[in-house]
């Protein structure tokens, strides 16, 4: 019980990370010209929500509960994707300078997919090991 709550803890704490990026004003963001070009605020969302998506399935499956793996990362994955267009929705209407972007939502499905095939691959294997 005690590596679930240190998991749950590291997946927590990056989704409170996440949450405060995601409601960061647009003026306290750098102003980076070059980035437009390698798109590095998709490949961020992409990182961003990999990660979110990992702790949170590495969270659960610590719980040492036999479960359907596949499933509950999949429960994840999709909740992450939920989170994501949720956050471009407070962005638009509630967070200055910030505004309402498909591409992010993408970025963010994307990060969160691979983040489950990650997931399901990792944990998977280290199941059967047992």
């Amino acid at each position: 019980m005690k590596h679930f709550r240190t998991a749950f803890l590291f997946a927590f704490a990056w989704l409170l990370f996440v949450t405060a990026l995601l409601c960061t004003p647009g003026s306290k963001l750098p102003k980076i010209s070059w980035s437009d070009k390698i798109w590095l605020d998709k490949w961020a969302h992409i990182f961003l929500f990999l990660v979110l998506v990992f702790l949170w399935c590495r969270a659960y499956l610590k719980r040492d509960l036999v479960i359907n793996i596949k499933k509950i990362c999949f429960t994840i994955a999709v909740l992450s994707v939920v989170y994501g267009i949720g956050m471009e929705i407070v962005q638009h209407y509630f967070i200055p300078f910030r505004s309402f972007d498909y591409g992010d939502m993408i970025a963010d499905a994307i990060g969160s997919i691979a983040g489950f095939i990650i997931s399901v691959n990792r944990f998977a294997k280290n199941r059967f090991k047992k």
